[in-house]
């Protein structure tokens, strides 16, 4: 299957057939290019990136999705960086902003300094974590000593049974919100631990300078995916939903709305829960449908308000700021320059925000921001916002919510092939699993996988 062919019918023949034009299928589909072999990525939305989407406020190009990487984010970097895509530092100079049960107070640094009983409260949890991250098996977190034990838990079970004082727990549900779109008691500790340990530990995921939300890119980062397409030409298809795969010894047949396609193998990089979106023939073994059901996906929202200049960082303020009340529970200066305009990047929480229309969700980001940064913040020049849980098709994000059982259970599935069909994505990782990172570290090690077996299909071919 070394060439490409399209029939009068709309069917295609080519070597690999991926499905999701992500980060990880086309950094697939790039690699298996660039090995001589034949692919077409196809997607069901109607544009490329996965849960990467640029949008404009105030004219500024910014993150509906996806935004930070790490000096160690080594491949997407080098992928933006053959794109032509360039960083730019994430601004954290200045106060940060605390708001915790009804009081509001600034700190600096990752960590808000807080009474001395909460700050040695939160420095014993900091070190349980570390101390049970320490132990987890990053690339089979179901291996890991102990790991029905911790995976019978939820993360909000274990804050219990340490006693965390309530300040440290609302600051690790302001976590849990952000990095999988839950509260604590939603997703198992187990879990937590696997995604704390591939982000290279807890504060790694949570700093700025020399973490994992260090730099921007700022052409946003769905550009990078854009001009990867872009590359691929036609071997990518949008608006081409997957509806059935069939596999028997000799390929694989992908049947979309326009037609079928075969292949020798095909690479998804559907989150686990979107692959029940799929018929599969034969049908997925039991591990794999449990994965489907139990690695739902978290939901989280994003709003972006401008203004003229960015006014806090002349009273001394970082644009950060943490919450434990309302619709917003942190905020980044998300700026483009000094001289403005100035744009805060909200995170919202969707139980209380996606319900409403656009002019009321405005209205609630603008209230929180007038009581974070005072009486300038109630003139904003533009707003922008979007609901990951409401996308129309592969809704929700950042990342899947893995109960209490569910890892050990189930995990192995993440990355088990069904006979000819393998699995890539950011969930797949081990090490930067649930990055950007990660998705293209999946993507370029799935296809070179499959490019080792299509050459071993040819040697088999040839010696009978």
């Amino acid at each position: 299957m070394s060439g490409s062919r399209k029939s009068d019918s709309g069917d295609t023949t080519v070597d690999v057939v991926i499905v999701g034009a992500g980060f990880a299928g086309l950094s697939a589909a790039e690699r298996l290019v660039s090995m001589g072999r034949s692919v077409l990525v196809v997607e069901a939305r109607d544009r490329v990136g996965g849960r990467s989407l640029s949008g404009e406020v105030a004219g500024v190009q910014v993150d509906l999705g996806a935004t930070w990487v790490a000096r160690r984010h080594t491949a997407i970097r080098d992928l933006a960086n053959r794109m032509g895509c360039t960083t730019t530092g994430q601004f954290d100079q200045g106060r940060n902003v605390l708001w915790m049960a009804g009081r509001r107070r600034t700190y600096s640094g990752t960590i808000p300094k807080v009474s001395p009983a909460v700050l040695v409260d939160m420095a014993r949890m900091q070190t349980a974590v570390n101390k049970l991250v320490a132990t987890i098996d990053v690339n089979a977190a179901w291996e890991t000593p102990g790991a029905g034990r911790l995976d019978a838990i939820s993360f909000g079970e274990w804050l219990d049974r340490k006693c965390a004082l309530p300040s440290t727990r609302a600051l690790m549900t302001i976590v849990s919100k952000v990095q999988w779109g839950c509260a604590p008691g939603d997703v198992s500790l187990l879990h937590v631990m696997r995604y704390i340990r591939a982000a290279g530990g807890l504060h790694h995921m949570l700093d700025v300078e020399g973490g994992a939300n260090e730099d921007r890119f700022v052409e946003t980062t769905q550009e990078i995916a854009k001009r990867v397409a872009e590359r691929l030409g036609d071997r990518v298809r949008l608006e081409t939903p997957v509806r059935r795969i069939t596999q028997d010894d000799d390929g694989v047949t992908v049947r979309t709305d326009s037609g079928e396609i075969h292949a020798g193998y095909a690479i998804v990089t559907a989150a686990p829960a979107h692959r029940a979106t799929i018929e599969f023939e034969p049908a997925l073994p039991e591990r794999a449908e449990g994965l489907t059901r139990t690695w739902r996906m978290g939901v989280l929202s994003k709003a972006f308000v401008a203004y003229e200049k960015p006014f806090w960082r002349t009273d001394g303020f970082s644009g950060e700021a943490l919450t434990d009340t309302g619709t917003v529970f942190i905020t980044f200066d998300v700026s483009p320059a000094p001289g403005g305009p100035g744009v805060l990047m909200a995170f919202c929480d969707p139980r209380v925000f996606d319900g409403f229309d656009p002019e009321t969700r405005r209205d609630l980001v603008v209230r929180q921001l007038v009581d974070l940064y005072g009486p300038q913040a109630r003139t904003p020049i533009d707003y922008l916002d979007h609901c990951w849980g409401a996308e129309p098709f592969a809704p929700g994000g950042p990342h899947p919510v893995a109960g209490p059982h569910a890892t050990t259970s189930y995990g192995r599935a993440l990355t088990e092939p069904h006979a000819r069909v393998h699995w890539a994505g950011t969930e797949t990782a081990g090490e930067w699993a649930g990055t950007m990172n990660g998705a293209v570290l999946t993507g370029q090690r799935t296809a070179e996988n499959i490019a080792a077996l299509l050459s071993r299909d040819v040697r088999a071919g040839a010696s009978r």
